[in-house]
């Protein structure tokens, strides 16, 4: 991209979209667009295509898109595939009727087939079943994803997909009804530790900060320690294995995660997600083949895998279990961890083949304990 030119990135205020803006600050990009909700509402086709029309954009990075976790996604089944087809729809659709350099489109990891072969090559898209507690919000990924792809074999639109796995960082969503897992993890075993420290401070503060229906810092003992008895936060009956002795100043309390715990996820830091996504603008062009990378220019036929997407992730998953002991050990919480196994695990591992964005020189610079060690601390300060 020339630094001069002007970028658009939809949804600039979300964690995605803020950790690209972060990015492309720090490499020196100065005209950079973005516009809020209330600014412009990307559902609605004429506001977009007015908008295009005005500020005529070089670069377009589509971050833009309803989210949230597995409830989040099997409740709203309607919304997340309505309001991401018109979001992808319109914003695609005037990247190629205002004449835009190149667009860069945001998907999912959720895109692939419910029981894919290990680790995930982006040839195995539409080779099987999809998870279908999110198969809404999938189905509009992959529209989105089919969308750029079309735009370049009929139009010759320099159009590309990245699929981020599970993301966490800045900005995240900590919304205990819609989160992704990382973060309700985090706050659960937050609010936990305070619990069982007497740290009644900073419960108050967090719930004033982030209220969770309706309660906040300023309700009653009694309501805060039922609501949180409701999504899994609770005084154990009694001392249980792995509360010691030792533990001063210490009441027992005890955390339910959703699922078995047994199941296995990706996580990749936002930061080094929007490092992945300039190198891909930066290096990768569906109009030539890009020097060194080792992979092929995309032809305007499906006869063999395509550049048209790439994933991008660390290689690297854990389970929600080990995943939890990974967070509990960062903030310090002495309570046990329980697994509620009626809630839905989701698929059982999506782990990402990332060895085309790593043949661009990607690599990930945190590791998983790294990152969410700078996360919570960052969360702490913000409560």
């Amino acid at each position: 991209m020339e630094k001069s030119g002007k970028i658009y990135v939809a949804g600039h205020t979300g964690m995605v979209g803020s950790a690209i803006v972060r990015k492309l600050k720090e490499e020196g990009f100065t005209n950079i667009i973005g516009k809020t909700i209330e600014e412009l509402d990307l559902t609605n086709q004429k506001a977009v295509n007015d908008f295009f029309a005005l500020e005529k954009p070089d670069y377009v990075i589509l971050a833009a898109a309803k989210v949230g976790g597995i409830l989040a996604n099997n409740t709203f089944r309607a919304q997340f595939i309505y309001e991401n087809l018109m979001i992808q729809n319109n914003i695609i659709h005037n990247c190629w009727l205002h004449k835009v350099k190149k667009l860069l489109f945001l998907g999912s990891s959720c895109i692939y087939p419910k029981n894919c072969p290990q680790p995930i090559k982006e040839e195995y898209l539409l080779t099987g079943e999809l998870e279908q507690t999110n198969e809404p919000y999938a189905l509009a990924k992959i529209a989105g994803i089919k969308l750029c792809e079309s735009y370049f074999r009929q139009y010759g639109c320099d159009f590309i997909s990245v699929m981020p796995t599970n993301l966490y960082g800045p900005n995240d969503n900590y919304n205990l009804e819609t989160s992704h897992v990382l973060p309700a993890i985090i706050r659960k075993i937050h609010l936990a530790h305070c619990l069982e420290t007497g740290d009644w401070l900073n419960l108050r503060k967090d719930l004033t900060t982030r209220p969770i229906e309706g309660t906040n810092g300023t309700s009653p003992d009694d309501d805060i320690v039922s609501l949180l008895k409701k999504y899994g936060i609770e005084y154990a009956d009694s001392i249980t294995p792995g509360i010691t002795a030792e533990v001063k100043h210490v009441t027992p309390v005890r955390v339910l995660l959703w699922g078995t715990g047994k199941v296995f996820r990706e996580f990749l830091h936002v930061d080094d997600m929007a490092s992945g996504c300039l190198l891909v603008m930066d290096k990768l062009s569906l109009l030539s083949s890009a020097p060194g990378s080792g992979l092929p220019a995309p032809d305007s036929t499906p006869s063999s895998p395509q550049n048209y997407y790439l994933n991008l992730g660390t290689g690297i998953d854990q389970t929600i279990e080990d995943l939890s002991e990974i967070v509990k050990k960062i903030i310090g919480f002495n309570g046990q961890i329980h697994f509620d196994k009626i809630h839905a695990d989701g698929t059982y591992k999506k782990l990402l083949d990332c060895s085309r964005i790593q043949s661009l020189g990607f690599k990930p610079k945190y590791t998983l304990e790294q990152g969410i060690r700078m996360v919570y601390e960052a969360y702490v300060k913000e409560s």
